[in-house]
């Protein structure tokens, strides 16, 4: 008892030293003082937060109860005497209200650490009366600060509350760098003494500090790199995951948005899905479009489509309200919560093509990556985009056009204009391209079955001649992709060909574990050298495993028609050619098209003069361009193929013969195959050239 008599009188002694002795300082229980007294070189918060023992603790004992002691037995007790605690906590300080949580309590063996005030002051460094310092503000630290450095040696020097305006202010610097800076001023970061202290102080203050400053700072940690599995993040994330009851709308904002920049682990998947269970139940009160797209973006591709119907109306019922920012980025996403609105995606659709001009080529490129991904095909929205790309192409680079070019691909679409601009800068500049863009580049344009009359040989000749100069530095696969994008053209250059039948290549690309693709492709490639006009190749047997297409049954329709028509015998179903073709239908006539052959009658004769083969193919969208009248490349060349084996194509497609009446159906079909016009081979067959 005398011990602890003697520990109070000595401690308000060194109480008596910074207080006026002419103010009357009652103590309270948990070792706040009132009033409050401020010193002009003194933070509370500081002192506060810097004066815990630095011992390694667990995750769950933070920085809330740090003004609770464990005892001996298990009970916690408050601690009033042996360590000057005469110190002010402002609201303002500790802004959420201290949580007495005794399974959550911090536990310090040696209670907090001695204050000790070395402070020589005058009477005018004593404020006798209250005032307030100038908060740091991370908005006010970015401006001061040029580097993750200066932050760092600023708090350092003296660390206030809360940590997230530290982090905030770091990743708003980080910002305006450049990539190779950002990466070495990250190093520099982690190396930095102070970086420890301030993330240790950032999980002390995590459940204290309001709710919004802990997501933007779980953002701003994420976002300068700092990885995922380290117990900082992890410790944010759990905070997070508690306190998520706490959401508004910002927070709900933010929230969303640090969700979707994280990797998958088991603390972001719970936090997902809470985020789920949050915006189920608060998703009729946002209010900002912003936040409802940060919201549809996070929530996953993997959410209850009853979830994502709910959004999908919410979005639809906001329509009045949509910027044209909210439109163009209504396709990301959509894409990524991978839920296809129709409805959505055309309004949207309108927007955009409304107000295109200035549109960033990297924003229209999204758009379309967002319509392939969603499988959502729009021909004016795709027309439109193109036209702008192709009128500002001048001031866009290469590289983008091409990507461009190649999603339009993925989807099909078919815009001459915009393709014969890319071409005709090819062939000025040859070298514009590496390898891999060469590539690239015949894949879209032998797939869309692309051509200019005047430009598409010295187009092919420039591509042959660029390829060919990378010839030893090529893989075996991407040289087997060039040679068949040249097979569908009808070019055929013979440096690229000699080298790709060396036994050696392949042999490694039937090793590969893509045989099954590449030995359709090296069978297209003996059929064209076979089929085609290339004299040199046309002896040359290449021993390749045998491969079969994938038959598909004739249209069963276009069967009924035809017997209607004709009647039995008078046709032939699923024929196989040489060559790996196959057609639906064959049927035979005399020379002059007026008089259909019965298979019989037609297998005496033995003059090819005397009768014409009919080919009739059932085609499904998929072997067009999307315009539905421009064929691609493939069923190019085996229309190009069977035209060389003797047969007249006719091309019937399946969607619209569905469509048909029996009546109307005959009609059609009669016209086709009594018709004595040549068909339109202009788009079909390449110029050949060797």
């Amino acid at each position: 008892m005398n011990n602890r008599a003697g520990s109070f009188l000595w401690n308000l002694r060194q109480f008596s030293t910074v207080v006026p002795t002419n103010r009357t300082v009652r103590l309270y229980p948990l070792g706040f003082c009132r009033p409050k007294v401020v010193y002009s070189n003194w933070s509370p918060g500081n002192l506060l937060l810097n004066n815990f023992d630095r011992k390694k603790s667990s995750v769950s004992y933070l920085f809330h109860d740090a003004l609770f002691f464990k005892s001996g037995d298990g009970a916690f007790q408050t601690k009033v005497v042996g360590t000057v605690t005469t110190f002010g906590v402002s609201r303002l300080l500790c802004p959420r209200r201290l949580c007495f949580d005794s399974k959550q309590s911090s536990v310090c063996d040696n209670g907090l650490k001695k204050i000790n005030f070395h402070h020589e002051a005058s009477n005018e460094d004593v404020l006798t009366k209250e005032t307030k310092a100038t908060p740091i503000t991370w908005r006010k630290l970015s401006q001061e600060c040029n580097s993750l450095r200066d932050v760092l040696d600023t708090f350092s020097e003296a660390p206030t509350f809360p940590s997230s305006t530290y982090f905030s202010a770091m990743w708003t610097i980080a910002k305006r760098m450049s990539d190779d800076q950002k990466r070495f001023e990250k190093q520099l970061m982690f190396n930095h003494p102070a970086f420890t202290r301030l993330c240790e102080q950032m999980m002390r203050e995590a459940k204290i500090m309001y709710y919004d400053h802990l997501l933007f700072s779980l953002h701003a940690v994420v976002k300068l790199g700092i990885p995922q599995n380290t117990l900082l993040v992890q410790t944010l994330l759990r905070v997070v995951q508690e306190r998520i009851n706490e959401c508004d709308e910002k927070c709900l904002s933010v929230l969303s948005t640090v969700v979707e920049a994280m990797e998958p682990c088991k603390n972001v998947d719970v936090l997902r899905a809470g985020l789920r269970i949050l915006v189920d139940q608060q998703i009729w009160k946002i209010e900002r479009v912003f936040t409802l797209q940060a919201v549809m973006r996070s929530i996953g591709k993997d959410a209850p489509i009853s979830l994502k119907k709910k959004l999908e109306m919410k979005a639809l019922r906001e329509l009045d309200k949509f910027s044209i920012l909210n439109s163009q980025h209504m396709f990301e996403v959509l894409a990524a919560m991978d839920h296809r609105s129709i409805i959505l995606l055309n309004e949207c659709s309108k927007m955009v093509i409304g107000n295109i001009h200035g549109c960033p080529i990297k924003i229209l490129i999204n758009i379309v990556q967002s319509c392939r991904d969603l499988r959502y095909s729009n021909l004016d929205l795709f027309k439109g985009i193109a036209d702008y790309v192709a009128t500002t192409f001048d001031m866009c680079k290469l590289k983008h056009v091409l990507f461009l070019l190649t999603l339009f691909e993925n989807l099909a679409f078919r815009h001459a204009g915009l393709m014969d601009l890319f071409m005709k800068k090819v062939i000025n500049e040859p070298d514009c391209l590496n390898m891999k863009h060469l590539v690239s580049v015949l894949h879209v344009y032998s797939s869309l079955n692309h051509l200019h009359r005047s430009q598409t040989q010295e187009f092919l000749n420039v591509m042959a001649s660029a390829l060919t100069g990378y010839l030893y530095h090529i893989s075996s696969e991407s040289l087997l992709s060039a040679v068949y994008s040249f097979c569908l053209m009808n070019h055929f250059p013979s440096a690229l060909i000699n080298q790709l039948l060396q036994k050696d290549i392949i042999d490694e690309l039937l090793m590969s574990d893509n045989k099954e693709r590449h030995v359709h492709r090296l069978h297209v490639l003996a059929a064209c050298l076979k089929l085609d006009d290339v004299p040199y190749y046309k002896a040359m047997d290449l021993a390749l495993p045998s491969w079969l297409p994938t038959t598909l049954h004739a249209n069963a329709k276009v069967a009924e028609v035809l017997r209607s028509l004709l009647g039995e015998g008078y046709f032939s179903e699923n024929v196989q050619l040489p060559h790996n073709y196959h057609i639906d239908f064959e049927i035979r006539m005399d020379s002059n098209r007026s008089q259909v052959l019965p298979l019989s009658d037609a297998n005496v004769v033995t003059s090819t003069t005397d009768v014409q083969r009919l080919a009739i193919l059932s085609v499904p969208r998929s072997t067009y361009c999307l315009d539905l009248t421009h064929p691609r490349g493939f069923l190019a060349m085996k229309m190009r193929h069977l035209k060389t084996m003797g047969f007249h194509v006719i091309l019937v497609n399946n969607w619209e013969m569905e469509k048909l009446e029996m009546k109307d159906a005959v009609t059609f079909l009669k016209s086709e195959i009594y018709s004595t016009e040549a068909p339109s081979t202009a788009d079909v067959n390449f110029q050949s050239t060797c």
